[in-house]
């Protein structure tokens, strides 16, 4: 099975791209549903998280406060990479399990959507990253317009995340998800 990594900053379209790809016949990894399994009440993840962001991250039945983490999680760099320190192993045992699931159902390809898969161990599965781009103020009116959060939200979440630089430099494909360019004709890339 061919794997490709599939990143960007957040409100660049990966979901988007994902789920073009997904047409195309491309199995889709979604790390962002795999966190949430790997969050669930009572599991180990959840455990580590709120020793590390606070009790109070848990809501009084137990299950996760996800708005609560995020705004801790993205306060700073150093607090994000320590979210995806707690997070990552669990999530790329998820995904290995799901990926060999998929080949045996017949998937000659597959995509891992992952906002923070360069920093994880799930890049090593990856043949090829692809990452999705757009300008700072389009990410932000994506994020404003999609999460129903405040711009000082907002701003925290795109603060916490690398340089372009850094996605670009590790980009085998880019996609470039803004006026004038068009999506689809964008992801002609990878198929």
């Amino acid at each position: 099975m061919v794997v490709y990594g599939l990143t960007g900053k957040t409100g660049a379209g990966k979901s988007t791209a994902c789920k073009f790809l997904k047409e195309k016949g491309f199995y889709a990894v979604d790390c962002d549903l795999i966190a949430r399994k790997v969050t669930q009440k009572g599991s180990d993840v959840l455990l580590h998280l709120s020793e590390a962001f606070g009790e109070d991250i848990l809501f009084p039945d137990g299950t996760l406060n996800r708005s609560l983490l995020a705004q801790r999680a993205f306060q700073s760099k150093e607090k994000t990479q320590l979210l995806n320190k707690i997070t990552h192993t669990a999530i790329d045992e998820v995904i290995r399990k799901e990926l060999k699931e998929a080949e045996s159902r017949g998937f000659s390809k597959a995509i891992i959507d992952g906002a923070a898969l360069l920093e994880s161990p799930s890049k090593r599965l990856c043949e090829k990253m692809i990452v999705v781009t757009a300008p700072f103020e389009l990410r932000l009116e994506r994020i404003l317009s999609r999460d129903n959060i405040s711009s000082s939200q907002a701003l925290s979440r795109l603060n916490a995340q690398k340089e372009d630089e850094y996605y670009l430099s590790q980009a085998d494909i880019i996609i470039r998800n803004y006026p004038p360019f068009d999506l689809k004709n964008e992801l002609e890339k990878v198929l």
